[in-house]
């Protein structure tokens, strides 16, 4: 796709970030399932409970701009959760795995909040200032939920796997 204008990088990035909301809304569930702390299963919760608002509010950025959110399939969502699906399906102590997937997330949280960061500033620049206040919303849950899942990992999860409880 050829692009000419900030406008149309502005448009491709949000579909971008649209479709890898829509693969996280598929991907939490199981890996909240897949964990074995309870407060980690919560973090994954709350977090599939926003990102049904990041897509409301991408969806409401969308409407106001007149065009679809389809026409983009986001590769990196993709590979970043097929690793996080590996991630579910290694055979691991619990609290090994509960790091794991701390870690696979933490990525997902990092590379939504790189492009939250680029489409936020491109829409300042282009002058949609409601949809900028949006995103940077959403950039900020996402920083938020990557605090959450740091403090877990850094109070619990990591100590943990350090000197997993072994069956006997």
């Amino acid at each position: 796709m050829k692009m000419n204008t900030l406008e149309e990088l502005y448009i491709d990035q949000l579909r971008d970030l649209f479709n890898a909301e829509l693969q996280l809304l598929t991907a939490l569930p199981r890996m909240s399932k897949a964990a074995t702390d309870p407060e980690l299963q919560t973090v994954f919760d709350d977090h599939f409970v926003e990102t049904k608002v990041h897509l409301q509010r991408l969806t409401t950025i969308f409407g106001e701009l007149k065009i679809s959110p389809q026409g983009k399939i986001c590769r990196a969502m993709a590979g970043l959760l097929a690793e996080g699906a590996e991630t579910i399906s290694d055979d691991a102590d619990p609290s090994v795995k509960d790091a794991a997937l701390i870690a696979a997330v933490q990525r997902v949280e990092h590379y939504e909040m790189a492009g939250y960061g680029c489409v936020r500033t491109y829409a300042r620049l282009l002058g949609h200032d409601e949809a900028a206040d949006l995103l940077q919303t959403t950039l900020d849950e996402e920083g938020t939920v990557d605090q959450r899942l740091t403090d877990l990992a850094e109070s619990v999860i990591n100590s943990e796997a350090v000197n997993p409880v072994l069956d006997a």
